[in-house]
C-alpha cells in the first residue's frame, strides 16, 4: 500500500512529458522566428541607415518572436496538424497555413489593443491603428507571416508524416554512432 497508484504516476510522467515537448517546441518555434525577425529588422536597419534614421529594433525582434511563437502554439492548438496522404502534404497543410496566419495576426490586433491600453489609449483606438491603419501594410505584413510560417508547416507535415528519425535524417544527415 507504500506504492503510488500506478496509473496517476503514469498520468503524472505524461503530463511532464508534454509540458517538456511543448516547451521545447515553443522555444524552437520561437528561435525560427527570431531568425526571421532579425533578419527582418537588420534590413531595416539597413535601409533605414541610408535616409540617416537611427533604428535598432533588434530587442523588439526578439520580443515579437515570443509573441508569434505563442500564437502559433494557440493556433495549433485551434487548429491541430492533419496531414491527410491522398490529399499529399502541400494541400493538406495550406488551409492550415492561413488559418495559422490568420491567428497571428488577430492576436497581433489584440497585442495592439493591449499595448494602446498601457500607452493611455483606448483598446479600439489602438487595435484600428494596427499596421499604421493601412491595409496595404496589414496585407504585406500577413503575406511575410505567411512566408514565415509555409516552411515551418511543411517541416512539421513531414515530421508527422515520416516520422522524426527520418525528417532529422533527411535535413542534417544520418546519426552516426
Amino acid at each position: 500500500m507504500n506504492s503510488p497508484n500506478p496509473p496517476a504516476k503514469a498520468a503524472k510522467e505524461g503530463m511532464r512529458y508534454r509540458v517538456k515537448d511543448e516547451f521545447i517546441q515553443a522555444s524552437l518555434l520561437a528561435l525560427y522566428f527570431a531568425a526571421w525577425f532579425w533578419a527582418i529588422a537588420f534590413f531595416s536597419f539597413a535601409l533605414l541607415r541610408e535616409a540617416a534614421i537611427s533604428v535598432t529594433p533588434f530587442g523588439l525582434a526578439i520580443i515579437k518572436a515570443g509573441l508569434c511563437a505563442k500564437f502559433m502554439m494557440i493556433g495549433k492548438a485551434i487548429f491541430p496538424l492533419r496531414v491527410d496522404a491522398n490529399r499529399g502534404l502541400v494541400k493538406s497543410l495550406f488551409w492550415h497555413s492561413l488559418a495559422y496566419m490568420g491567428v497571428v495576426i488577430a492576436l497581433s490586433f489584440v497585442e495592439a489593443g493591449i499595448d494602446g491600453l498601457f500607452h493611455g489609449k483606448s483598446f479600439l483606438e489602438s487595435v484600428s491603428s494596427f499596421g499604421h491603419g493601412d491595409p496595404i501594410y496589414i496585407a504585406a505584413l500577413s503575406l511575410m507571416y505567411w512566408l514565415i510560417i509555409w516552411p515551418y508547416l511543411i517541416v512539421l507535415g513531414l515530421n508527422q508524416s515520416l516520422g522524426n528519425t527520418a525528417v532529422h535524417s533527411i535535413l542534417f544527415g544520418s546519426k552516426t554512432t
